[in-house]
């Protein structure tokens, strides 16, 4: 595969935007957090535990991972997975707060929105500490869809909480599944380098059509209603 061509400028009616990886970085708190499990579960290397379970609903890579099958029980140690993370202290990545400041000027338009793996309990709680602001057309967690990602139903709500047609919508991904997930849903892919590298994206199926390496290349404006994208790298 080669390497999507980057054109400066593109224009949508919304963009949608992973949390963890794209506008913040858990990845202290989260090696943390697997550190335990690893060590309580047997399961292993943590950090290799981190790397394959990125981008994935806790739900889904607890029950594996951990052969969790009881549904009270999931919910704990999902309760007590996500607390470890908190505690590993999330911190913004750059370019977040001038871009989301930027998407949040139009008081008129639901132009944006955050689609996360993570809980109703963890998003909230983590960008509140990240000072990032909530989208007024809500937030998309793992709690609100039956699938996650790679699955298309995380951004297919998203573009739905903007009211939006998935087909005009940019979404913005760190993780492989992610990006497979907003290539599902018919979107336009940005793939920031944050967590994977650009030679891992590239060899990837997951074909995004832009790539940059964190949001301070990314910026944008309203213009007749719709979101202008310029892409800097």
């Amino acid at each position: 595969m080669s390497t999507p061509s980057r054109k400066p400028t593109i224009v949508v009616d919304a963009v949608l935007l992973d949390m963890d990886g794209t506008l913040l970085d858990s990845t202290p708190g989260l090696e943390k957090a697997w550190a335990t499990f690893c060590s309580d579960y047997n399961l292993g290397d943590p950090a290799v535990v981190v790397h394959e379970t990125h981008g994935r609903r806790l739900y889904d890579t607890l029950k594996e991972y951990c052969s969790i099958n009881d549904e009270a029980k999931l919910q704990a140690e999902m309760d007590r997975f996500e607390e470890e993370v908190i505690n590993g202290g999330p911190v913004v990545l750059p370019g977040v707060l001038d871009l989301l400041a930027q998407l949040s000027s139009n008081e008129t338009r639901l132009g944006w929105t955050i689609v996360t793996s993570a809980t109703e309990n963890y998003a909230p709680r983590a960008l509140e500490r990240c000072a990032i602001p909530l989208p007024r057309a809500g937030i998309v967690t793992s709690s609100d869809v039956s699938h996650g990602k790679p699955h298309p139903a995380p951004y297919l709500a998203g573009a739905g909480k903007c009211g939006a047609d998935p087909k005009k919508c940019l979404v913005v991904e760190d993780a492989i599944s992610g990006m497979r997930s907003g290539r599902a849903a018919g979107a336009l892919v940005l793939a920031v380098c944050t967590s994977t590298s650009r030679e891992t994206i590239v060899k990837s199926d997951a074909t995004p059509d832009y790539i940059v390496t964190d949001l301070s290349k990314v910026s944008a404006r309203w213009t007749n209603g719709k979101v202008e994208i310029t892409i800097e790298e």
